[in-house]
């Protein structure tokens, strides 16, 4: 991901394009493979969709030490469609990118422009031993 502010629009375009569909069916049915940089941006914006659409406070994307990727929602405890490990592998990097978080801990303030309105979401990224855990919360 080279430039962040690209991928910073870009989320918010792909916000604005899927803002009338299904974001949750969207993440589902998201390619295992094609542009890897791409479908990481395309699930950024459907998991803010989501989030704002099913008053999530919180969705939190997970790579274990297995590598495995695992996202779940607080607003109830349920496991979401992952994207994948190399899609997932994306998605850690491009919000890393967006941020300018390259510690192994930090917190931003991400705001995104959706339709006439925007939304700001609070993102901290935790790296340790191996594992990585990115949050997204949403305001109240």
């Amino acid at each position: 991901m080279k430039d962040e502010r690209n991928c910073h629009l870009k989320v918010q375009e792909l916000c604005d394009c899927y803002a009338t569909t299904d974001p949750l069916r969207e993440m589902s049915q998201i390619p295992a493979s094609g542009d890897e940089e791409e479908i990481a941006l395309k699930w950024l914006a459907l998991a803010a969709l989501h989030g704002v659409n099913s008053n999530a406070s919180k969705i939190t994307l997970r790579k274990g030490e297995d590598d495995r990727i695992r996202v779940t929602a607080e607003y109830r405890t349920t496991e979401l469609p992952s994207p994948g490990r190399a899609v997932g592998e994306k998605i850690l990097s491009a919000v890393r990118s967006i941020t300018h978080i390259d510690a192994s801990k930090g917190e931003s303030r991400l705001a995104l422009g959706m339709r006439d309105s925007s939304i700001d979401l609070q993102v901290k990224i935790k790296s340790k031993k191996g594992q990585e855990k990115i949050s997204i919360k949403f305001p109240e």
